[in-house]
């Protein structure tokens, strides 16, 4: 029995070790690509990027709040308006973003709504606004938009992987983001929502190494206190499940714009009868 008990002592032990080396792998960008074949995801039945194709194509200046690494842009860079611009907030992906970024002219600024940040751009500026999954004011946004200009965003459910928060003793990480709460928000601000939809689906991991993996990207999901040396418990009994490694992803869509102007009269010179 204490032979047992130590063989599995070490063999925790060294899943433990290699759970804290994925998780001190360095992570920078959005790059999902090193989990092709190893996490599935269903999808909304919205499609972001033929949105933003669909925004863009009558654009002549748009700007792409939180872009990451700047790989979305990358993959549209021929689609884009002649001046485009793009913010990132997270300190890792900005030297990422503008070296990919600036080949194409499109400076990246600095830039956290959190922080309670003001867009560094004048107002009226822009005809679109796009916002993947990054924290927005609604008032700024509203401010560089020009009359008429739309705003395009998709956001993750603060309820995303509830279910797996709830293995680590947790509940929602941001309840308060919500579809009814972003649309009311953003007709406050003065937009007028077009479409507003919202999504839940599963997404499956092969393995806890595949998880950890994929959650250094955002820590944010889990309790502010995690660490793998603190939850290893709850981690070998994920790694010793005899059921899948699935949970929950929750997505919501909003697109709106600003009031469009009135069209000019047919004659802007009317004649006047005397």
């Amino acid at each position: 029995m204490r032979t047992e008990a130590f063989n599995r002592g070490m063999q925790q032990g060294d899943r433990v070790a290699r759970w804290q080396e994925l998780w001190e792998e360095p992570a920078s960008g959005w790059d999902f690509s090193e989990f092709e074949g190893r996490v599935v995801e269903s999808e909304p039945p919205w499609s972001y990027e033929e949105l933003v194709q669909h925004e863009l194509s009558t654009a002549g200046s748009a700007l792409d709040l939180g872009t990451g690494g700047g790989e979305f842009l990358l993959s549209h860079q021929h689609e884009l308006p002649v001046e485009m611009h793009a913010t990132e907030g997270w300190g890792p992906n900005l030297p990422v973003a503008r070296e990919a970024l600036g080949p194409l002219g499109i400076e990246v600024r600095e830039y956290d709504a959190d922080r309670g940040d003001t867009l560094p751009y004048d107002d009226d500026s822009v005809d679109v606004v796009l916002s993947r999954h990054e924290s927005y004011d609604p008032a700024e946004v509203v401010r560089v938009l020009r009359k008429g200009g739309w705003f395009l965003t998709q956001q993750v459910d603060g309820r995303n992987l509830d279910d797996l928060a709830a293995v680590f003793g947790a509940g929602a990480a941001f309840p308060e983001v919500r579809l009814e709460v972003f649309r009311s928000q953003a007709q406050e601000a003065g937009l007028i929502v077009e479409r507003a939809e919202e999504w839940s689906g599963s997404i499956r991991f092969d393995s806890v190494d595949t998880l950890v993996s994929y959650l250094r990207l955002m820590p944010w999901q889990l309790t502010e206190d995690f660490t793998i040396e603190g939850y290893a418990d709850q981690l070998c009994a994920l790694d010793e499940q005899e059921g899948p490694l699935e949970f929950t992803e929750r997505r919501f869509l909003l697109l709106a714009h600003l009031p469009i102007p009135d069209a000019p009269p047919a004659d802007p010179f009317p004649r006047w009868e005397h």
